[in-house]
């Protein structure tokens, strides 16, 4: 999932440089969502590691 993010990211990139706004915008959005839902599916996981360990 993290992959995808840095793939949205560097498409943002790439067409803002270019001029595309709209496009830049909806990729970046893309990559901020998929770069949160990474962070809370790693807490999740850590989280359930550790009571499992205990």
């Amino acid at each position: 999932m993290l992959y995808y993010a840095l793939v949205f990211f560097v498409i943002a990139l790439i067409a803002g440089v270019l001029g595309f706004g709209g496009i830049a915008g909806a990729s970046a959005g893309i990559a901020q969502i998929l770069f949160f839902l990474f962070l809370a599916f790693l807490v999740i996981s850590l989280v359930v590691g550790f009571i499992r360990r205990t």
